[in-house]
């Protein structure tokens, strides 16, 4: 089991970055893959990027070229950059590891974009 801290988040204007941070905690060796989700204001939760333990990542199409993904092994920390945010973009985001047997869940993160 893990547990997963999240910062990073803040007040960006449209067009600047920012950059997620999500340290795991524990048995990282269970984790198959790091997921970044976002819930928007009034919307269900959705996909943003992943990286699994091979290093393969993966973008849902609204982030593509504007996102990365990518991960320290010595630090046991994955990040997001963000960069030429959009006010589309505002949401809050999660981390989240995945197991064989479970999903957990860091706690959440708000960024908000202004335009």
């Amino acid at each position: 089991q893990v547990t997963l801290v999240e910062s990073g988040g803040g007040l960006v204007q449209a067009g600047g970055s920012l950059r997620l941070s999500c340290l795991v905690l524990g048995d990282i060796f269970e984790v198959n893959a790091m997921v970044w989700y976002r819930q928007p204001p009034g919307a269900h939760r959705e996909m943003v990027a992943s990286i699994n333990s091979g290093g393969n990542t993966y973008y849902t199409e609204a982030v593509k070229g504007r996102f990365t993904i990518s991960r320290d092994n010595a630090e046991n920390t994955v990040y997001l950059q963000m960069n030429s945010l959009k006010p589309e973009d505002t949401a809050v985001y999660y981390c989240a590891a995945q197991s064989d047997s479970d999903v957990e869940w860091g706690q959440g993160t708000q960024v908000t974009v202004s335009s």
